[in-house]
């Protein structure tokens, strides 16, 4: 799936993440697939904090997502069941994604926060206990 040259996520040709996909920016790759890309967060939230994102700049975000998605999502998700599996998390993690600057997005190319490992008492509370429900 392609967008039209003048789609807003298109513009610029400096995002970070087409930049890491396209091997002009290094990061620490955990995985990939045809076309998604798992690595290290550099400001991690959690003991493993990992980034998954499509290679090609598809969306800005998440709010911007179609039926049309549907495949690339599947394939983000077994990528990130992949490298969670490869990092011992034993299918115990949280997948976050933030839309839009208000949501504390950054990093204007769709992706998702993979994170886990805390075990113990550092554990996260459940996102419900977080927002009362």
């Amino acid at each position: 799936m392609v967008l039209p040259a003048a789609h807003p996520a298109m513009v610029s040709g400096s995002c970070v993440f087409c930049g890491i996909a396209e091997g002009r920016v290094a990061a620490d790759v955990v995985g990939e697939t045809t076309g998604a890309i798992a690595f290290r967060d550099i400001h991690p939230a959690a003991p493993v904090h990992l980034l998954l994102a499509p290679k090609s700049h598809i969306v800005s975000s998440a709010s911007e997502l179609t039926e049309q998605h549907a495949q690339l999502l599947g394939e983000l998700f077994a990528l990130g069941a992949r490298v969670a599996d490869d990092h011992g998390l034993e299918g115990t993690y949280r997948i976050v994604t933030n839309s839009g600057p208000g949501a504390g997005q950054t990093v204007f190319h769709l992706h998702f926060h993979l994170m886990g490992g805390w075990g113990g008492a550092s554990r996260p509370r459940p996102l419900a206990a977080e927002h009362g429900g």
